[in-house]
């Protein structure tokens, strides 16, 4: 992917990373191949996919890098073992390219959405109505919106407004961040 951009394109000046999957089980059930899958593509690629883009960043002494975390890159949940380290190490990864950027003119910064109706959300579903022997309505309203004192799902247009605000010039002091946008969840 990064290949092809750089023959299209010569150089990525915006990267948002947004790869995300979820599985929903206790610790001591959940699959290992699923934890190296999720682990894979919720950091992994983000970091290869930002160290590939950095370079051309650097040489032009300007790009962004934002990468679509979660609350959960802020809290945890029962049962989102592999989701919930994946976000963290996200979040840390933000930081770190932050202060090796800092005076390249590069900026790498974190939106952490609570839920967002999205297909990730949407397929967890079924397996937290197992996990928890809840209905689907059960797992919306006690599970998902619980936390979010708003009771919304995040808007993705709301999502896509504070990113592009963070590709403009006025944000080229804004690093290192991790903005929340879930309804008030991490607020408590």
């Amino acid at each position: 992917m990064i290949a092809a951009a750089l023959a299209e394109f010569g150089a990525i000046d915006i990267l948002i990373n947004n790869a995300g999957m979820q599985h929903v089980a206790p610790v001591e059930e959940f699959p290992v191949e699923k934890w190296d899958a999720i682990i894979a593509l919720n950091l992994t690629s983000a970091f290869d996919a930002c160290r590939l883009a950095i370079p051309g960043m650097k040489q032009k002494g300007w790009g962004r890098i934002i990468f679509t975390a979660s609350a959960h890159s802020l809290t945890a949940s029962p049962f989102k073992s592999a989701y919930v380290s994946a976000k963290h190490g996200i979040a840390g990864l933000a930081k770190t390219l932050a202060l090796e950027l800092a005076t390249h003119g590069v900026t790498a910064n974190c939106i952490s959405p609570g839920y967002v109706w999205t297909p990730l959300v949407e397929n967890q579903i079924p397996d937290t109505m197992k996990a928890r022997g809840m209905t689907r309505e059960q797992v919306i309203n006690d599970v998902m919106l619980v936390r979010q004192p708003t009771k919304e799902f995040v808007q993705p247009e709301d999502l896509a407004a504070l990113a592009l605000f963070l590709c403009r010039h006025e944000a080229r002091n804004i690093t290192g961040a991790n903005y929340n946008m879930d309804g008030g969840w991490v607020a408590e």
